[in-house]
């Protein structure tokens, strides 16, 4: 799992004069993470009294280490990885067939299904959980219909992903500000930032195309490294396991 920590940002912040540090670990090897965040935020400068806010894309895992550190933080699901989901869904929903029935009993059902997922995403960046919901329940009755008659594998598709989609947000319905309100005030609403950090950490050496096969142990490892490159902090680490080490370089005025 990785992920940044970035000490007082805003918005519109580029984050170059703020203290950034990367982090991760492989959660079915690690066995302490939770103290491995927590030392970071330290090194950061936290209090304990100290306002944070967690953005996370929802999982129980992650939500479970956030509330670990701080439970009197703000815990947010990051507006990213909603509207990431939204847009599977729309796209689905696209190759929906235009109508269904036969005859008088023909009703409209792609531009229906599309206008629903329309409303949800508008009542979900206005944090109306409750209505949201709502359009999901109606959307999954429409297509339930759809599927008992025209047995049509897109429908079925979509309405096993409107389920998911449902259930994700009712499990995280606590945790779904009004984004739109966040968004006027200059806050941050969305991850997005941090999976650049995933591509950094992860990207190069883990994707598929490179043909290696990683153990927990050695992911977790190689992990630790990269991490301490980005927050160049590999060499001060070697240098307190190895007090020989070369000393600090010294630039020395032209």
């Amino acid at each position: 799992m990785p992920a940044k920590s970035v000490l007082e940002f805003r918005r519109d912040d580029t984050g170059q004069n703020k203290s950034s540090k990367c982090f991760g670990f492989v959660q079915s090897y690690d066995d302490r993470p939770k103290r491995r965040l927590f030392e970071l935020l330290k090194s950061q400068g936290m209090q304990e009294n100290q306002q944070v806010a967690f953005l996370s894309d929802g999982g129980e895992d992650v939500r479970n280490l956030q509330f670990y550190l701080n439970p009197q933080a703000e815990h947010l699901l990051d507006w990213f990885h909603v509207t990431m989901r939204l847009t599977v869904l729309t796209q689905t929903a696209k190759g929906l067939p235009e109508t269904v029935g036969e005859g008088e009993d023909q009703q409209p059902l792609r531009s229906e299904v599309l206008k629903a997922l329309e409303s949800i995403k508008w009542y979900l960046w206005h944090g109306n959980v409750f209505q949201a919901l709502r359009y999901l329940q109606f959307v999954e009755m429409d297509l339930e219909g759809a599927a008992f008659e025209n047995q049509e594998e897109t429908t079925r598709k979509l309405l096993k992903a409107v389920e998911e989609f449902s259930t994700y947000i009712q499990r995280n319905r606590g945790f779904i500000p009004n984004h739109g309100e966040r968004y006027r005030h200059g806050e941050r609403i969305s991850t997005g930032f941090v999976e650049s950090t995933v591509n950094q950490v992860i990207s190069k050496r883990f994707v598929k195309k490179q043909q290696m096969r990683w153990t927990p142990r050695g992911a977790h490892l190689l992990l630790q490294t990269r991490t301490k490159v980005l927050n160049d902090d590999l060499e001060d680490t070697f240098r307190r396991w190895y007090p020989a080490f070369r000393g600090t370089t010294e630039v020395k005025a032209a």
